[in-house]
């Protein structure tokens, strides 16, 4: 069996995270397979354009997948665990997972701004900008400081802490 891992980005609304995993993930691609899950807590992406076949399927509340000849979506109305995920996904090397902050995985907490203590717990890591002065702050010594602006940084950090799945 190949060696799979994943790691987690959390943080506030608009601290960057999709960003940042967008960064990372086109620079991992070019030697990588990598997989994203995104949370989506508040119910609010929309995926298909109303009128459309696909749309009227998902409005049953059945599971849908559409095929073509360039990609494969799924349409779930049921939460999945991340077990579940995983084997639907399959291959990949990197799984990045955005959210999410109750599953048991190495934790990127990203910051502008200002720091929400209350991620702490949950992190392994923080990635922040020159907008923040760690000096207001006390950060544990168990959690790693690293520049949000260096996704070589951020890479490596990920390359040496994400788990095994």
């Amino acid at each position: 069996m190949k060696k799979r891992v994943a790691v987690a980005f959390t943080g506030p609304s608009g601290s960057g995270k999709t960003s940042l995993v967008e960064k990372i993930a086109k620079v991992l691609i070019q030697s990588k397979k990598i997989a994203i899950i995104k949370n989506d807590p508040k119910d609010k992406a929309q995926f298909d354009v109303r009128g459309k076949d696909s749309y009227t399927f998902t409005q049953t509340g059945a599971e849908v997948v559409v095929v073509s000849p360039t990609r494969t979506t799924y349409f779930s109305q049921r939460e999945k665990s991340l077990d579940a995920l995983v084997q639907m996904i399959d291959d990949f090397d990197i799984l990045l997972v955005e959210g999410l902050k109750t599953l048991p995985l190495p934790r990127i907490a990203i910051f502008r701004n200002s720091i929400d203590i209350s991620y702490l717990s949950c992190s392994e890591a923080i990635a922040i900008d020159g907008t923040i002065n760690l000096n207001d702050y006390i950060i544990p010594d168990n959690i790693a400081v690293l520049d949000l602006n260096n996704t070589a940084e951020i890479i490596t950090w990920i390359e040496t802490h994400a788990k095994n799945i």
